[in-house]
C-alpha cells in the first residue's frame, strides 16, 4: 500500500501491522575516531602575550597545552575581530563572505554586508551533517548589530548558522561585570553582579562545562564542537583587583625594557629567529623614560589590568581543561587556543580609565586618571591601555590591530590533541591564515566541505589545509597568495615575501607607500627591500589588485567614520517615534533610539498610588555613560552621565498620586556646523516635564555627541551597571504603562568623530 504523503518512506504499510514492514530513516554518523573540537578564541591579545610566546603574564594553562602540543609562529589573522571570526568560521576570506570590515555596518557592496553570506557555510553547519553537536559560547560579532534586537532576524545569530546552543554576547564588547547576554535567541539578565563576585569570563567557562557535561550525559557517542570566545582581552579591561595589582611591579620598568625582555625570551624559545631585529617604536610612542612619574603609574596600572584580565581568563580555562580530563575525553579533544588580531590601538597614546568621556568631548586629564587609579579594572571603568603597551604586546612586530603590518595580523596559535598529535612542545613556522582553519579541521575529522547546505549552493573553500605541518615540521606553507586589507591598509603574502602599505586615512590610495619584506629572513618587517627589488614589489602589488578583485575587496573605502554614521541613519531612516511598554526586554544600543547630537522628548505614562512610587522609567547605558529618567524621594530626576561625570536635574516639585505623564525635553540650542575638531557641538537644555508642564531644567555643554553607551536600553528598570546613583535594577514600583521617545529633526552627526568613538568599541 501507499505510504500516503510520505514519499521517503522505504517500508511497507499493510492494513494491519502484521502485514506491514517498518522503516526508519538513517541517522547521521560521525567519521570513525572523529575528535571533539574546542576552539578557545581570545580577543585583542598580541603575538607575545601568552607566557609561551614570551610574556611575563601568567598563562600556565595555555603554556601546558603548548608543552603537550604545538605553537605556530606564522599564524595570521585579518586585523579585526568580525573579519577574523568570519574567516575562522567559514574557511574563506572575509571579504568573500561579506564581512570585509565589521558587523556594525553594511556599506552597500558585496564584500561589506557585515553578515556571513548563506553561500559560505560555517564550520558548525559543515559538522552538523556528520553528527556533531555544536556549542557557541562568548563573543559572536558576525551579526549586524541592527539585527541584534529581540525581533532579530535570527538567521545570522549562532543558532541560525549551525550551532545548537548559544550563550554569550553579539556585540564587539561588553562589560565583564554586567554583560549584555543572550541565551540561544533570547536576551537575558546576567546571573550575578559585581557585588556578589560575578565576572563574565567565569560565567562563560561555567556554561562551556555545562554544555559539554549535558552532551556527555545525553550523547556520549557523538563528537562536539565548542567554540569558546572570551571577551578577554578586549576593552574594557576588567578583572579582580588583587590580580591586577599583582602586576604593577612586573611592568614598572616600562614598555621599552619589556619589549627587549620579550624578544630575548622569544629567541630562547625558538619562536623567532636569532637574527630577529627589534623595530623602532611605533609612530607617536615616546620612550618610557620621557614620561612623568604620574604617567608611569597610570600606564603601568592600565597594563596591569590587561595582564590581569588575561591571567584571570587562563585561571578559568584551567577549570575547563580539568573537566575534560576528569571526564575522560581530553585525549581525543583537539584544543586550539588563538587570538583574533593584534593588540588594540584604540586606547590612544595615553590610555583610558573611562573611554566614554573623551569620546563625548569630556576630556580625561592625567590628574583624573591618577585619582581613579584604583578604579581601573573595576565595575565603573572602561579601561584600555596606551599605545606603548599595545606595542609591547605585539613584540617584535610593527603597528597594531586595524593595520596590515605584523602587529595587526600575526597572532599566537596553540594546538593540542594528545591522541593524534605526537609532537610535544614543538614549534611550527609555516605561514597559516585564519581562512585555513576550517579546511584543516575538515582534514583532521576526515570529511569534505559540502557543496550544498540547506538547499543553498556553497562557494568554494578558499583556505588551504595546514594539517601536513602537524606531523611534518618541514612541510611547505600554503601555495596560494594571501591578501590583507583593512580600512585601506593593504598587504599580500606570497612564497615567503610580503608587500604591505600603511594607509593614512583620508589620503589618496595612490599615494600609499608600499614596503617589501622577505619574511623568511626578516620576521619583524624592519628591512624594507622595496628600493632593491622594485620588480618583485610591482608584481606583488599587481597580484594584490588581482586578489582584491577576486575576493570582493573593492571598492577601497577608508571612510570608517561616515560609514558608521550612514549606517545608523539608514537603519532608523525617517522613524522619529519609539514606543516602549513595561515588561519588555533589553534593547541593544544599536537598535535603541539614537539621541546623539539631537533634540528629543521622552515621556512616560504612569499611575502612582497614595503610598508613592520610585524607580527607573527609562535608562540607556551603564555606570560609564548613559542617561536615566527615574523617580526618587517623590521627585522626577534625569541624570546625564558622560564618562562618569553626572549632570543631574531634579523636579522642583513632588509628583502627586494619580495618573501622570513624566518626561524630559532635550533641546540642542547652539550648534557648530560641523563641530571644530576636538570641540563640543554646543549647548543642550534639559527640561523636566510633569503632565507637559516644565518642572526643572539645566543647561550643559555635555551630551551624547558621538556615543551614547555600549550598553543598551531598559524600560522600568536599569538591569545591570547603574547609570545613576541608585542600586540597579531600581525597578519602578508604580504602574508604568508605556514610554515614548519622540526624536526631533535636528540630528547632525559628525562622521569622523562618530567613527573614532565607534572604533573604540571594536
Amino acid at each position: 500500500m501507499s505510504a500516503g504523503s510520505d514519499t521517503s518512506f522505504r517500508g511497507t504499510i499493510g492494513k494491519t501491522v502484521a502485514g506491514s514492514k517498518p522503516w526508519w530513516p538513517p541517522t547521521a554518523k560521525p567519521p570513525a575516531g572523529a575528535p571533539n573540537i574546542l576552539v578557545v578564541l581570545f580577543d585583542d591579545v598580541g603575538f607575545s602575550d601568552f607566557g609561551c610566546y614570551g610574556s611575563p603574564i601568567k598563562t600556565p594553562t595555555i603554556d601546558r597545552l603548548a608543552a603537550r602540543g604545538l605553537r605556530y609562529s606564522g599564524f595570521h589573522t585579518t586585523a579585526m575581530c568580525s573579519t577574523t571570526r568570519a574567516a575562522l568560521l567559514t574557511g574563506r576570506n572575509h571579504h568573500s563572505v561579506g564581512v570585509g570590515c565589521l558587523a556594525n555596518f553594511d556599506s552597500g557592496y558585496p564584500g561589506y554586508r557585515g553578515k556571513i553570506a548563506r553561500e559560505a557555510g560555517t564550520l558548525a553547519e559543515m559538522l552538523r551533517v556528520h553528527a556533531y553537536r555544536n556549542y557557541m559560547v562568548g563573543k559572536w560579532h558576525v551579526t549586524p548589530l541592527t539585527e541584534s534586537g529581540a525581533t532579530g532576524p535570527f538567521d545570522g545569530w549562532p543558532l541560525g548558522r549551525g550551532f545548537d546552543r548559544f550563550y554569550g554576547f553579539l556585540d564587539a564588547e561588553t562589560d565583564q561585570y554586567a554583560p549584555e547576554l543572550v541565551s540561544d535567541n533570547t536576551h537575558i539578565d546576567p546571573p550575578g553582579s559585581y557585588a556578589d563576585g560575578y565576572h563574565l569570563t567565569a560565567d562563560l567557562v561555567d556554561q562551556s562545562i555545562r554544555f559539554i557535561a549535558d552532551h556527555i550525559a545525553d550523547r556520549p557517542d557523538l563528537p562536539w564542537l565548542t567554540w569558546l570566545a572570551f571577551g578577554a582581552c578586549h576593552a574594557p579591561h576588567q578583572a579582580p583587583a588583587d590580580i591586577i595589582r599583582g602586576y604593577d611591579e612586573v611592568f614598572a620598568h616600562g614598555w621599552d625594557i619589556e619589549r627587549e625582555q620579550r624578544l630575548a625570551r622569544q629567541k630562547a624559545m625558538g619562536i623567532v629567529p636569532q637574527e630577529t631585529k627589534m623595530p623602532g617604536r611605533n609612530d607617536g610612542v615616546k620612550a618610557w623614560d620621557e614620561h612623568s612619574a604620574d604617567e608611569k603609574r597610570v600606564f603601568t596600572r592600565l597594563q596591569s589590568a590587561f595582564a590581569g584580565m588575561l591571567d584571570h581568563a587562563d585561571r578559568h580555562l584551567a577549570r575547563l581543561i580539568a573537566f575534560l580530563e576528569k571526564s575522560g575525553i581530553r585525549d581525543n579533544t583537539l584544543i586550539l587556543v588563538l587570538s583574533d588580531n593584534g593588540a588594540s590601538q584604540e586606547g590612544g597614546p595615553l590610555g583610558f580609565v573611562n573611554a566614554m568621556g573623551p569620546y563625548n568631548f569630556r576630556p580625561e586629564l592625567m590628574p583624573e586618571k591618577l585619582r581613579r587609579l584604583d578604579d581601573i579594572g573595576g565595575p565603573d571603568s572602561h579601561t584600555n591601555f596606551p599605545h606603548g603597551w599595545a606595542m609591547a604586546s605585539n613584540t617584535p612586530l610593527r603597528r597594531y590591530k586595524q593595520n596590515t603590518h605584523g602587529g595587526g595580523i600575526r597572532d599566537p596559535f596553540v594546538m593540542s590533541w594528545p591522541k593524534h598529535v605526537a609532537a610535544k612542545g614543538e614549534m611550527r613556522h609555516q605561514f597559516v591564515h585564519a581562512s585555513d582553519l576550517v579546511p584543516t579541521l575538515l582534514d583532521l575529522v576526515g570529511i569534505n566541505a559540502p557543496r550544498e547546505i540547506a538547499g543553498c549552493a556553497q562557494m568554494p573553500i578558499e583556505g588551504e589545509s595546514f594539517a601536513r605541518s602537524i606531523v611534518n615540521a618541514a612541510a611547505p606553507s600554503k601555495s596560494s597568495p594571501q591578501y590583507f586589507e583593512m580600512f585601506g591598509h593593504r598587504g599580500l603574502w606570497h612564497n615567503g615575501w610580503k608587500a604591505v602599505s600603511y594607509h593614512p586615512p583620508g589620503t589618496p590610495f595612490e599615494n600609499d607607500k608600499w614596503e617589501l619584506f622577505h619574511l623568511e629572513k626578516d620576521f619583524s618587517e624592519v628591512d624594507d627591500l622595496a628600493a632593491k627589488e622594485p620588480e618583485r614589489l610591482a608584481e606583488l602589488i599587481r597580484l594584490w589588485w588581482s586578489e582584491a578583485e577576486k575576493h570582493n575587496v573593492l571598492p577601497l573605502d577608508d571612510r570608517f567614520g561616515p560609514r558608521f554614521a550612514e549606517n545608523a541613519a539608514r537603519f532608523q531612516g525617517a522613524r522619529n517615534s519609539f514606543v516602549f511598554h513595561a515588561g519588555m526586554g533589553h534593547v541593544p544600543t544599536d537598535v535603541a533610539p539614537d539621541v546623539r547630537s539631537r533634540s528629543y522628548t521622552i515621556e512616560a505614562r504612569v499611575e502612582i498610588d497614595e503610598a508613592g512610587a520610585e524607580g527607573v522609567l527609562i535608562s540607556h547605558g551603564d555606570a560609564t555613560s548613559g542617561y536615566s529618567l527615574y523617580v526618587k524621594d517623590g521627585l522626577l530626576v534625569h541624570d546625564l552621565n558622560i564618562g562618569g561625570g553626572h549632570e543631574i536635574v531634579s523636579s522642583d516639585r513632588k509628583i502627586p498620586a494619580g495618573a501622570h505623564r513624566l518626561g524630559v525635553r532635550v533641546e540642542r540650542m547652539v550648534r557648530q556646523e560641523p563641530p571644530a575638531k576636538g570641540s563640543r557641538t554646543g549647548v543642550s537644555a534639559y527640561t523636566l516635564l510633569i503632565d507637559g508642564e516644565p518642572a526643572g531644567s539645566l543647561k550643559t555643554q555635555l551630551g551624547f555627541h558621538n556615543l551614547i553607551s555600549w550598553s543598551g536600553l531598559d524600560i522600568g528598570r536599569d538591569r545591570g551597571s547603574p547609570v545613576s546613583h541608585y542600586d540597579a535594577p531600581f525597578e519602578f514600583t508604580g504602574r508604568l504603562l508605556r514610554v515614548t521617545v519622540a526624536m526631533h529633526s535636528d540630528q547632525n552627526l559628525d562622521g569622523d568623530h562618530v567613527g573614532n568613538a565607534e572604533m573604540a568599541r571594536q
